[in-house]
């Protein structure tokens, strides 16, 4: 029987576990996938430990919300979906095709750490012929999170500059990029110095290492003493008022994960817009997904998007997997093959 990766209780990476389970029928308006490549995520690790923010089916409880393979069955009524190949690229699933898995909002009855899983088709698109399974694997979380963060929500616009905490993280190097292909300027920021050339080589204009430079003079100085645009945070906890102040007068701030889990401190600076960003609100909307597919078929088929793979394990070594996830040292995002 097919493999699935559970797990009965939150802990450790060691929690996790494989168990063959029947292949379960599509129904109306779903699709079954077969899988063959995950992406990881600090979501998934919350939740493997205990600190995500809903309740969770244990013991049995499954894992994942990202993931691309093939349509393996399709059940009654499923209709047309759309294309991140190309603009406009509808037309029917078969079996066969590749596709990407863009949401997976109750992940420990469906998540994606699975030989299959069964999905509503509306939550898949197709797989661009430029990237291999294990390139879309790194894809879509990263990806439509940094298009949904600053085009959706802050409206990034060319010439902007746009500070990026944990720039080296998947979603730090798509917002890299995805700033790059709307003509703006990136200013990166990490942890590590021995991160700085690989964020330079990524498309950052810049990079400041937090300890070292003092990212708020830093930031001033790169942008003519007006401060950043947009502030791209995936870390929060008690620094973001401080880091607010890297704000212009009248700047976004977009929180979008919480690397850090303390209690985050409130930015007092005034005027500024503060969102926060949960990539659920855009990728359960389908006319959203459809234009986020848009722009990043655009950004592969020009190669202005190339999602950034540190490591790649099996599913049998999924534990070490998220042992190497916990560490924070990767550089883009770390991938399970099937």
């Amino acid at each position: 029987m097919p493999r699935v990766v559970v797990f009965d209780e939150t802990g450790t990476p060691d929690v996790l576990h494989i168990v063959d389970e029947p292949v379960a029928e599509p129904a109306a308006g779903e699709v079954r996938v077969r899988i063959e490549a995950i992406g990881l995520n600090r979501i998934e690790q919350m939740m493997r430990a205990g600190a995500y923010p809903r309740p969770i089916r244990l013991p049995h409880a499954r894992i994942g919300c990202e993931g691309t393979g093939v349509v393996d069955a399709i059940g009654p009524g499923v209709g047309a979906v759309g294309g991140v190949g190309g603009v406009g690229g509808v037309g029917g699933l078969a079996v066969g095709d590749p596709v990407i898995i863009t949401a997976v909002p109750d992940m420990d009855v469906n998540g994606t750490y699975a030989e299959f899983t069964v999905v509503p088709a509306r939550a898949l698109i197709r797989r661009p012929a430029e990237v291999d399974a294990t390139s879309a694997a790194a894809l879509w979380v990263a990806y439509s999170t940094a298009y949904g963060a600053l085009v959706e929500k802050a409206g990034t616009r060319p010439g902007d500059h746009i500070l990026i905490t944990a720039a080296s993280s998947a979603t730090g190097l798509a917002a890299i990029q995805v700033v790059n292909q709307l003509g703006g300027v990136p200013l990166a920021v990490t942890r590590s110095a021995a991160k700085k050339d690989a964020l330079l080589a990524a498309g950052a204009a810049a990079v400041f290492v937090t300890g070292r430079d003092d990212v708020v003079a830093a930031t001033r100085e790169h942008t003519g003493g007006a401060g950043a645009d947009v502030i791209f945070d995936a870390v929060m906890g008690p620094g973001l008022a401080e880091l607010a102040t890297a704000a212009r007068f009248g700047g976004t701030l977009l929180t979008v994960g919480w690397l850090d889990p303390r209690p985050a401190s409130m930015p007092m600076n005034a005027p500024l817009t503060i969102h926060r960003y949960m990539s659920f609100e855009h990728t359960l909307d389908p006319a959203v997904v459809r234009r986020m597919a848009a722009f990043l078929g655009a950004g592969l088929r020009l190669g202005a998007l190339r999602p950034t793979v540190d490591a790649v394990f099996g599913l049998d070594d999924i534990v070490e997997a998220h042992r190497h996830l916990e560490r924070g040292n990767q550089i883009g995002k770390i991938v399970v093959t099937v």
